[in-house]
């Protein structure tokens, strides 16, 4: 059995966000470089609100609290997902690991918000 979390970096569901984050900065690297004020931008100011909302939802106290922003961290996730999509349909690079690392970090997020319900 794991030991409880004492700082947002030892979630599982913020680590596997922040290595989301990583692979999202090296699938954009590659994009034409018109693309780096426009989806380049949106896509990674996306991917870092997924572990930074994880993070400061870590800090609050309340329930409701902490689930809003889990709940912002989805909407995020979902929203670079898209990115995910068009740049794979623009033929920008190979997604595949920045797509089974968001499937993963969607689980996660679930499973989480569903535990936070049960303290």
């Amino acid at each position: 059995m794991r030991s409880p979390a004492r700082k947002f970096e030892d979630l599982i569901v913020w680590q596997k966000a922040h290595a989301y984050v990583l692979a999202v900065y090296s699938l954009t690297s590659s994009f034409p470089k018109s693309e780096k004020y426009g989806l380049v931008s949106q896509f990674r100011r996306a991917a870092v609100s997924v572990p930074a909302n994880i993070a400061e939802g870590w800090r609050w106290n309340g329930i409701a609290d902490k689930k809003r922003f889990y709940n912002i961290s989805q909407a995020s996730l979902e929203e670079s997902r898209y990115y995910l999509l068009l740049a794979k349909d623009l033929e920008y690079g190979e997604s595949s690991k920045a797509n089974s690392l968001s499937e993963e970090v969607s689980k996660l997020l679930t499973a989480y918000i569903k535990n936070i319900k049960l303290l």
